[in-house]
């Protein structure tokens, strides 16, 4: 039975490579954005390297297209193997806590934060009932509270949340056969990360991959980086 993955933010950067090397390994790919056109230009590019890959539009904030996508999946399919939660935005760079408008935290907050938790919530229980899956969260090593730094407030605060996602999660579905992790892809080439990063969208993705196809004795509730656990 092909395995049928599901990853947020797939039309561009660590997302995009995510959904190719996910192609590579024979998976299913649901790639989703918020615009279509983008989305579907990503799309096409990665069948025509003969990839499995499909679009669905998907805006993580937007309850209405996450019950849409669920209903579509599980009528299509009735499971789905794995989330990959990488949909994010970075608007803060060395913002001071202090200067911080609030606004911009919500914003952070609803697309890093609530926006996983929205899939999570819609998916996990069609995970449990097929009693496997791989929940894979893209966080950063600025979300480390054991080595946590100034400025970038609104996506550090987000991300550090995204992190106690993990490990609740994880605590109550451990008994299903379901994995659930947090990952760092470091600092990547991308739109995001700019082009002064020291990593390949390919090395940025290999520690999401990994986690999302772990066996069944595989690491549950961890925070990896280069597929070794780093500090919360």
């Amino acid at each position: 039975m092909t395995p049928i993955a599901l990853v947020t933010g797939g039309n561009r950067g660590i997302g995009f490579e995510i959904c190719r090397q996910l192609g590579r390994k024979g998976i299913r790919v649901l790639l989703t954005a918020r615009d279509s056109t983008l989305g579907e230009e990503a799309t096409q590019k990665l069948q025509s390297e003969g990839l499995d890959v499909q679009f669905l539009r998907l805006g993580v904030t937007h309850p209405e297209q996450v019950r849409d996508a669920y209903e579509w999946i599980a009528g299509q399919f009735g499971r789905l193997d794995i989330l990959i939660n990488n949909a994010a935005i970075y608007p803060d760079d060395r913002v001071s806590v202090l200067n911080v408008p609030l606004e911009m935290v919500e914003q952070t907050f609803r697309i890093n934060t609530l926006g996983p938790l929205n899939l999570c919530q819609a998916f996990v229980p069609l995970m449990k009932r097929n009693n496997y899956g791989r929940v894979v969260n893209v966080s950063s090593e600025m979300a480390s509270l054991s080595d946590m730094g100034g400025g970038t407030a609104a996506y550090r605060i987000s991300k550090t949340a995204l992190n106690a996602i993990t490990v609740t999660l994880a605590a109550e579905v451990k008994n299903y056969n379901i994995k659930v992790n947090s990952m760092c892809p470091g600092w990547v080439r991308t739109r995001m990360g700019g082009m002064n990063a020291r990593r390949t969208p390919e090395q940025g993705a290999d520690t999401a991959i990994w986690l999302a196809t772990l066996p069944d004795d595989g690491p549950n509730g961890g925070f990896f980086k280069d597929r070794k656990p780093i500090p919360w």
